[in-house]
């Protein structure tokens, strides 16, 4: 948001000095058609005329003049642009106007087709006084507004020649759904569809979640027997549409398709995280022009019958740890999509009818949420699976939705749809390894080839890669349905063993078949012991690769080769990998080299051992067979989920890769400032810069814009779960606070409670780290606290004795690689960081989810 600057005498305001004045002196209207304007969007020349001009005084309906210095500043504007004589429209835009909780459409004056200076003053005059019409005095009544009289600014901006106009609403005005965008059509200028004496045509677009553009999904040709038309006169006047008009399309396709494209920009440059705008537009044979944005106050509640009268919850669960910072444009691009797809594979494999278009992740304070309702609600509507087990599964302690009571056929028609999964799922693992596979084939040979040097060879092979990745379905499945052997493991567990399940069944999936990640820290730690070995040949140079040690940089170069598309925090495009910054690995070197391997695995075996002893003495043998089968299928879930999310990032890297050459291209064509810039716009946006559809200006507003905001974000904090109160309105939001959250111990007790997702019991000081870079100052046998972890910090896992994470469920990265390494940990632990010191002396129960505080650090 542009710095405000105080207006110290009245004038007229141009676009640019709008921005630069308060919101309230210039209105609703005018303000988003300033931003539009500054955002690169097509908006007609204009002025406004701040609120400070009208007379407060004045109590006749319509003010019998306007104060001669006004006129005067009028005049010199109009003349300034060569206006006088041209045909004008003169709009209100008052305060709190066509912002996200009131629209005010039509209730203000709007004056069309005036021409010369006595009538822009008439309609200046009009303007002002529909703010006390009967109708305005309702409307503001009805919203609760305060009865004092708001400011009114005044824009004055040329007619523009009408072909056609209409509105255009960004989600779908009637169901909610924002994957639709509707257009209504109409000849001439748009009042009459507005006033409704035509009905005009509707163009309805769908999202293509693939190649980030829109579809004509329905095109329906409406009444269209009058248009509004300028008078030579001055004002308007419906006239008999031609017979040729009345029944043929008012845009063609392709012209419906470039402003349904233009429109979308529109919202996506206003709000990037919530792009749902009505807009007005005009067609004046040679180009759209956008008149009017507001956002879209009413959207309803689109969701599941059963969910339609409850709270919506939204989470940051699991994304709390593969996600934790804000994302930019980009990432929230690509999460958008990724989440939905990722969540609904294992239904689509049981035959759910899912309902379409439901938009599972949300972007708040900028990070990203889930939509816990829909979770909750489609995995037991699917399955059986109740929403308590669902919060375990993806962080926890977290509301529950309101179940309806159950039909006599809902129990049937949930473990048909059981059985489907299970009969099917086999063959679609397999599916889904070739596709692990496929996937880290073509990320290696992308990396191969060479960038395109062009805007259209960067456009076609940026938009080809994230077509690729987008398509993955069979590494979707494997990465969003790893969890259903592994809840009725803890399930099983739990019957045979009351509140030991959790324990159980993570002592019983340590050591076994290791997953890709548990395969990287092994080489890394063999790495390390090579280092070692050679360690008088390193020491001779500043950095571990010098070339007298051939030996440990052949094997380093290999480890880079299978795991170089790995980094700190991998999720994010603008993150470097490993195979562009090894600094991080290398200096892990020297102390992984003191981790006994041969400790671990007896750990590991050990965990196993004693969690079937326990087995075999309280369970039934036809009922362990039955558990230990859940138990290898827990294990290849868990092991695929992990493999997936590494072919996936490995898509990812020649995806930064395109991304930050396009940087490259549009910095020497001066469109960006740095290369980096291009991680904050949207993908649809790189697609129009490369295509010269929006001016550079206009491109460095939004990265400027989002910048700034970025800024905004990385100091907020941000709340575990968002309750949306109102079922249509955005604006009303509660972050959800309990004591069941919190890792504040109660009783003044030392003791906190969390979800045991590690085997075991260690000691050890506590050391708080914020980012893996921070990793030099956990020494061995120290307890690793931290608030996430994502693949980048498993080479600290092996140091550590024991693990604390203030975020994560049952399948978190590092809850799975805890449980692989047989390391007692406890997630779930909202806070920890807070109650906790550095060095604090503390105890980590693995097995019931306990974190103790034994001694405070200098007491």
């Amino acid at each position: 948001m542009p710095v405000i600057t105080q207006i110290t005498q009245l004038e007229i305001l141009d676009w640019e000095s709008v921005l630069a004045a308060d919101a309230a002196t210039v209105g609703g209207k005018a303000w988003h058609l300033a931003r539009l304007k500054q955002l690169g969007l097509p908006v007609p020349e204009g002025v406004v005329i701040p609120a400070g001009w009208r007379p407060l005084h004045d109590d006749e309906a319509i003010p019998p003049a306007i104060p001669p210095e006004l006129s005067a500043a009028l005049q010199k504007a109009l003349a300034t642009r060569g206006w006088l004589n041209q045909p004008l429209a003169v709009r209100s835009s008052a305060a709190g106007e066509d912002s996200a909780t009131a629209s005010f459409a039509g209730i203000y004056r709007t004056c069309l087709n005036v021409c010369g200076i006595e009538q822009v003053q008439l309609a200046v005059r009009e303007v002002w006084a529909s703010l006390s019409s009967p109708t305005a005095i309702a409307y503001r009544q009805r919203l609760n507004q305060d009865a004092s009289m708001p400011g009114m600014a005044v824009i004055v901006m040329p007619l523009l020649p009408a072909i056609a106009s209409g509105i255009a609403f960004t989600c779908d005005p009637i169901t909610g759904r924002d994957d639709r965008l509707v257009i209504h059509a109409q000849w001439g200028l748009g009042e009459s569809l507005v006033g409704g004496q035509a009905t005009g045509d509707e163009y309805v677009f769908a999202e293509d979640l693939l190649d980030d553009h829109w579809v004509l999904l329905h095109e329906q040709i409406g009444s269209k027997a009058a248009k509004a038309v300028a008078r030579q006169e001055g004002g308007t006047t419906m006239v008999a549409t031609s017979a040729a008009e009345a029944t043929g399309s008012v845009l063609s396709s392709d012209q419906a398709l470039a402003l349904a494209e233009l429109l979308r920009d529109a919202a996506v440059a206003l709000d990037f995280t919530h792009p749902f705008y009505d807009l007005e537009w005009v067609w004046d044979g040679e180009q759209f022009w956008l008149t009017q944005a507001r956002s879209v106050t009413a959207r309803p509640h689109y969701t599941y019958p059963a969910l339609q009268t409850q709270p919506t919850y939204w989470t940051r669960g699991n994304t709390c740890e593969v996600v934790p910072e804000p994302l930019s444009p980009i990432d929230w691009c690509n999460a958008r999509r990724l989440v939905n797809e990722l969540l609904t594979q294992g239904y689509i494999l049981a035959g759910y009818p899912l309902l379409p278009g439901l938009q599972r992740a949300g972007l708040f304070h900028g990070r990203l949420y889930l939509q816990l309702s829909l979770l909750q609600w489609e995995v037991f509507d699917a399955l059986g699976v109740i929403p308590k087990l669902t919060n375990a599964l993806i962080g926890g302690k977290q509301p529950e939705i309101t179940l309806p009571p159950a039909s006599p056929g809902d129990g049937f028609t949930r473990l048909r749809r059981a059985v489907r999964y299970m009969l099917r799922s086999p063959g679609q693992r397999r599916r889904g390894q070739r596709a692990v596979e496929r996937a880290m084939a073509e990320g290696a040979q992308w990396r191969k080839e060479s960038l395109p040097e062009d805007a259209a060879g960067l456009r076609a092979e940026i938009l080809h890669h994230f077509h690729v990745a987008r398509s993955a379905v069979d590494l979707f499945f494997l990465q969003g349905s790893g969890g259903g052997s592994l809840a009725m493991l803890v399930e099983q567990l739990d019957k045979c063993f009351p509140g030991e399940g959790y324990a159980l069944a993570t002592a019983l999936l340590a050591g076994g078949e290791p997953s890709v990640t548990a395969c990287q820290s092994y080489e890394l730690m063999a790495l390390a012991r090579l280092w070692r070995e050679n360690k008088e040949s390193v020491e001779a140079s500043s950095h571990p690769l010098h070339s007298e040690n051939p030996k440990f940089q052949g094997a380093f170069n290999e480890f880079l080769e299978r795991y170089g598309h790995r980094g700190l925090y991998e999720s994010y495009f603008r993150n470097p990998r490993w195979r562009e910054a090894p600094e991080y690995l290398l200096s892990q070197l020297e102390q992984l080299a003191e981790v006994d391997e041969a400790a671990l695995r007896a750990r590991q075996k050990a965990a196993v051992t004693e969690a079937l002893a326990r087995i075999r003495s309280g369970v039934p043998f036809w009922k362990r067979i039955f558990i230990l089968k859940l138990a290898k299928a827990a294990t290849q879930e868990c092991n695929q989920r992990e493999a997936a999310r590494s072919a996936l990032t490995a898509l990812m890297e020649p995806g930064r890769h395109l991304l930050l050459a396009a940087g490259r291209y549009l910095v020497e064509q001066g469109v960006l400032v740095q290369e980096a810039d291009i991680f904050q716009l949207m993908l649809s946006e790189i697609l129009r810069v490369l295509d010269s559809d929006i001016p550079e200006t206009g491109v460095k507003a939004r990265v400027s814009e989002r910048n700034r905001l970025f800024e905004q974000w990385s100091r907020e904090a941000a709340p575990d779960v968002l309750v949306e109160a109102s079922r249509y309105s955005r604006q009303e939001w509660q972050a959800h606070e309990s004591a069941t959250t919190s890792a504040t111990a109660s009783n003044n007790s030392r003791r906190y409670q969390g979800i045991p997702t590690g085997t075991g019991l260690a000691r050890g000081k506590a050391r708080l780290l914020l980012h893996p870079a921070d990793g030099y100052k956990l020494q061995q046998g120290d307890i690793l606290v931290a608030s996430s972890t994502d693949p980048g910090w498993t080479p600290l896992f092996l140091r550590a004795a024991g693990l604390v994470v203030e975020t994560g469920g049952y399948l978190s990265h590092g809850a799975i690689v805890a449980r692989e390494f047989a390391i007692p940990a406890v997630v779930n632990l909202t806070g920890v960081l807070a109650e906790l010191k550095d060095g604090d002396m503390v105890e980590v129960d693995g097995m019931s989810g306990g974190v103790t505080l034994l001694e405070r650090n200098g007491q």
